[in-house]
């Protein structure tokens, strides 16, 4: 997996759409999930940093599977894109929430 992108600009971007991968190199189709962490863009700057630090341990633990991750500080979400490797969304679903308690899952396709 690419690093985790982290943005909290107020300025437009292009749309995820545009920029998350929609299949993996062998032609395959992701799976996409969203997680939200309510009031992370309230919280101090080191809370804000050492909650990415978590994100990128549990990252790390699933390299084989996260293909693409954009923490948007603004909406307090994060988007996971990953392989299609069943249960594994739900495994790194919990393995954010053990690790950031506020985590919330809330969507997957």
């Amino acid at each position: 997996m690419s690093a985790l992108v982290v943005s909290s600009s107020f300025l437009p971007a292009e749309p995820l759409r545009k920029r998350a991968p929609a299949f993996d190199e062998h032609g395959k189709a992701l799976s996409d999930f969203m997680m939200l962490f309510p009031g992370l863009v309230k919280k101090p700057q080191h809370y804000i940093q050492n909650a990415i630090e978590h994100i990128q341990t549990v990252f790390a633990d699933f390299d084989h599977a996260v293909v693409f991750a954009e923490l948007n500080l603004k909406l307090n979400l994060l988007w996971i894109s990953v392989k299609p490797i069943p249960g594994v969304r739900f495994q790194i679903a919990e393995a954010l929430r053990a690790a950031i308690p506020e985590a919330r899952l809330v969507s997957h396709i």
